[in-house]
């Protein structure tokens, strides 16, 4: 039984090792008794040391401010007598509790006995679909106060009323969750078991109803599809009313001329059947002006969809407007979210992977997070969870893959969520899909989005990659290796030794094919040979430039030609031959399970769909390899990359077609009445031909309209270039970075943090973020570089605006689609214009191409290429109608050079300064 008295402890530190001497500078102690707050403790403490400037500027607490506070062992007793008795709780706990016993230790009291629990692993557990764990992330989700985070009295506190909140929501959740949960807990970090069997017995005293949302099925709490009870209908067509609709929804809304103009202009393609593409700057509004005029023409019985390339937009239409619409239509009109099969939670395979004995812990952890999630989700889309790496592993076993045994067999039929999403969409008006969907879909027999003559595609500049990348290959070593490591041999307790055992026990074992031991073990290193032979290859090939150390060789024919590429094609013959014979094995043994269907026990059922799901996956692996080394498609770029420092983990084969234009003019524009193509970036220089040639479409075939932003820019933005960088070509690379660094520098003082630093090159960014921590001068400022610094980009991005001094490097995907609006960010510099590398494999073959038939590469490919992504790296900057910053451009070549007039035109108009270094430092201090 878990203990009443629970201790919440929250330390600030010097550092963050206390075995590296790092001490502690103020401690808080909250004291919790029947799930209240019956006593607080706070006290800085003198750490005998210098605190470092980074910790000051985390935490506010200077050297001044602990010069007089006590030495820890004149506090240990207080600390002592508190923890007595008690559970020891944190944020974090085996951060916090390493250094209490370190400096007890050294007080020479007693280390601290008994149980803990860490309420980041609750809330995980609680909440699986949270974007962060971290305190202030935590705290602002409930409203709670938090007046000072970082400082040990206010994260105390926090943290004691978040625990409260969690044993709140554990109270509500039903006794079946709380049991199964019960039962895994016992693998955790923490002693959460304790606890959770503590508020079973509590349960069992005091039996309550279930939740009227909540249903128990199979001994799995679920929430109940809303949609099944929702029986009414509605006679009455409601009238669209735009202008209402949009006061209604919008509290603060302020009639927009372009906004409605772009409405009109949606609503008279649709009508009409024509097609119609249209640049929207930022302040636009343009999801609404194209989801009001979808909604008006389904309403009359048409089906719309709606394409966008995130899933962040594909929520937020969901959520935002769609809901708002919704609501102001009283539920008049159905949107529907449609994504691939394998978003979506099977949940027959859940069921049985919950019953096996496992304590791996991510598998744990997340089993527990999905046990929270069913008792809340409608869609069981795995988008909306939040899981750790191997959490994502575990998904893979238990996503859904269609049924080998058929639907018919599965006792979670009724409940299926991918079925729920299939049929919402079938009988919804307007349902929203993705880009990647959208195009796999023309690949299926029976396509999965339901028939439909109108098509809006959001984010449209993104629409002709999706393309390529859908209908293209790739192949990498390590998901490769990983696969083959699922298979075991037939004594092993993996997928091949778990179904010849089934096969024993139906006595089909002498009717089974075997799979030894020693073939999985000659597969895998037929694998490693294949890719060992790709590494030669690479370090082999002349196109490597000296000093990097990530490399990419475009599969020319020239290469492919070699007697090298021969060996190389081979050692995959080889691989596929090995692979095959694994794809046969499993398929024959898995059709003599099948015939014993009803046999079988739902384990032993849930271990055949897996198996069925697993040649799926293995099926698209031969077919890629099949693609690279036995076909010879001259309208493919293929290219090999890698990283010489991780041979052959890093490796990667990529196919792209180089042709894509009349298949996506085929499938979307020729078998649609009406397709509407929407961004923020779609023209150069005013012109959408470069645009509409990417996507095949003929520019008589469409309406193109541009409604710019209408932000006030002059009054906004300063757009700089200094005058002390030399030309980027005049100087070694060295040399360069260097004097980059330099500026930044100054810069980074001068705005004092809150800049975004944009590369075009990894190891430049990688070179300049190591000599700016290295230069002794931004110790009070936090450095973040995309790649180096731990965390992916949403999660650096709200590093970022969490600190005062900070400096973001990013790359590739930073130059779009990160939203940093107000102060957070002041100041973006683009430390190269945006061209992508000459030896690009998908840019050369295009180039070529345009060459070959008589044009000017650089003028119709790089060029276009590069003024897109410029846009899109200005559009950073200012995101609402408030904002205000500077752009400072590094790359002299936007005014030295007659193209820099191409970037120039295609941005607002605004004044370009050209000033030294100084002048820049001067004017950013008083612009800011």
């Amino acid at each position: 039984m878990l203990n009443n008295k629970m201790a919440v402890v929250d330390i600030e530190t010097t550092g963050n090792a206390a075995k590296k001497g790092d001490r502690i500078m103020q401690i808080a102690i909250v004291l919790i008794e029947n799930n209240e707050i019956v006593d607080t403790y706070s006290s800085y403490v003198n750490p005998q040391q210098p605190i470092p400037p980074f910790i000051v500027e985390l935490t506010g607490i200077t050297n001044q401010m602990v010069k007089e506070a006590p030495l820890f062992h004149l506090i240990a007793p207080e600390i002592k007598k508190r923890l007595e008795g008690a559970v020891f709780v944190a944020h974090n706990v085996h951060f916090d509790l390493p250094f209490i016993q370190t400096e007890m230790q050294e007080a020479e009291f007693p280390e601290w006995q008994g149980s803990i629990i860490d309420t980041v692993e609750l809330a995980r557990i609680l909440l699986p679909t949270t974007d962060s764990f971290k305190l202030t992330e935590l705290t602002a989700q409930f409203a709670l106060s938090h007046d000072r985070p970082h400082q040990a009295d206010s994260d105390a506190l926090a943290t004691a009323h978040l625990l409260i909140q969690f044993i709140d929501k554990l109270n509500e959740l039903p006794l079946v969750t709380i049991e199964k949960m019960q039962h895994l807990a016992v693998h955790l970090k923490s002693d959460i078991a304790l606890l959770l069997t503590s508020m079973i017995r509590g349960k069992r005293k005091n039996i309550c109803n279930l939740r009227e949302d909540i249903e128990v099925v199979r001994g799995i709490a679920l929430k109940k599809d809303p949609l099944l009870n929702d029986k009414e209908k509605y006679s009455e067509t409601k009238e669209m009313k735009v202008q209402s609709i949009l006061q209604k929804a919008f509290p603060h809304y302020e009639k927009r001329e372009a906004q409605l103009d772009m409405m009109n202009q949606v609503d008279e393609s649709l009508q009409k059947g024509i097609h119609l593409a249209v640049e929207a700057g930022t302040g636009v509004g343009k999801s609404m002006a194209y989801i009001l005029p979808a909604v008006k023409y389904a309403k009359k019985g048409n089906r719309v969809v709606i394409s966008t390339q995130t899933v962040q937009l594909q929520q937020q239409i969901l959520q935002k407007e769609a809901r708002l619409i919704e609501q102001q239509l009283d539920g008049d009109i159905q949107f529907a979210l449609l994504k691939g099969r394998r978003h979506y939670l099977h949940l027959f395979k859940f069921e049985q992977a919950l019953a096996e004995d496992e304590a791996q812990y991510d598998v744990i952890l997340t089993k527990m997070q999905l046990l929270t999630w069913l008792t809340e989700t409608s869609n069981g889309d795995v988008d909306e969870l939040n899981l750790t790496s191997g959490g994502r592993l575990f998904w893979n076993r238990i996503r859904h893959d269609g049924w080998f045994l058929g639907e018919e067999n599965d006792p979670w039929k009724e409940k299926d969520f991918y079925l729920r999403a299939l049929n919402k969409a079938n009988n919804a008006q307007i349902v929203i899909t993705n880009h990647s969907m959208l195009v796999h879909d023309t690949n299926r027999k029976q396509p999965l989005i339901p028939k439909h003559d109108y098509l809006v595609i959001d984010e449209a500049h993104h629409f002709e990659d999706t393309c390529r990348r859908q209908w293209g290959q790739q192949l990498d070593y390590m998901n490769l290796k990983y696969t083959i490591g699922q298979l075991g041999g037939d004594n092993q307790d993996l997928l091949v030794g778990r179904l010849s055992k089934l096969l024993d026990q139906l006595n089909e074992s002498k009717n089974s094919k075997k799979m030894t031991d020693e073939f999985i073990c000659d597969l895998s290193a037929e694998a490693d040979a294949s890719f060992q032979q790709l590494s030669s290859l690479l370090k082999s090939s002349s196109s490597v430039r000296h000093g990097t150390q990530k490399y990419t060789l475009q599969l020319t024919q020239d290469v492919k030609s070699s007697s090298y590429w021969k060996g190389v094609g081979y050692a995959f013959e080889r691989l596929l031959s090995h692979m095959k014979q694994v794809d046969r094995v499993l398929q024959h043994n898995l059709d003599l399970a099948k015939k014993s269907t009803k046999k079988l026990t739902d384990a032993k059922k849930a271990l055949t769909e897996e198996i069925y799901s697993f040649l799926l996956v293995w099926s698209e692996w031969m077919d890629a390899i099949r693609l690279f080394f036995l076909k010879n498609e001259e309208d493919r770029v293929m290219w090999l990359e890698g990283d010489l420092r991780s041979l052959p983990g890093s490796l990667t084969l990529t196919s792209r077609s180089i042709h894509v234009q009349q298949e996506i003019n085929d499938h979307f524009f020729t078998q649609k009445r009406s397709v509407i193509l929407t961004s923020a970036t779609l023209t150069v220089d005013g012109s959408f031909q470069f645009f509409l040639s990417g996507l095949g479409v003929d520019k008589a075939t469409i309406n193109c309209v541009i409604h710019p932003s209408p932000f006030d820019y002059k009054q906004s933005v300063r757009l700089m270039v200094p005058k002390d960088l030399p030309d980027i070509k005049s100087v070694s690379q060295e040399e360069y970075v260097e004097m980059v660094t330099d500026h930044l520098i100054a810069m980074g003082q001068a705005t004092k943090g809150r800049m975004l630093v944009l590369f075009t090159s990894h190891e430049m960014l990688r070179h300049t973020y190591e000599l700016m921590k290295d230069s002794g001068l931004m110790e009070d400022f936090v450095l973040m570089a995309q790649g180096i610094t731990n965390g992916s980009r949403t999660k650096l991005t709200r590093n970022f605006q969490r600190f005062d001094k900070a400096i973001l490097f990013g790359t590739s995907s930073f130059w779009e689609g990160i939203d940093i609006p107000g102060e957070d960010l002041s100041c973006l510099v683009m430390v190269r214009l945006p061209f992508s590398p000459p030896d690009e494999p998908l840019t050369k073959a295009q180039s070529d191409e345009v060459k070959h038939n008589g044009g000017n590469p650089f003028l119709e490919v790089s060029l276009p290429k590069a003024v897109i992504r410029f846009r899109q790296g200005f559009g950073r900057l200012i995101r609402h109608e408030q904002d205000r910053g500077l752009i400072v451009v590094f790359d002299r070549r936007l005014i030295m050079t007659s193209y820099g007039d191409h970037f120039l035109s295609s941005i607002p108009s605004i004044p370009i300064e050209e000033r030294e270094l100084n002048s820049i430092v001067k004017e950013i201090d008083h612009w800011l």
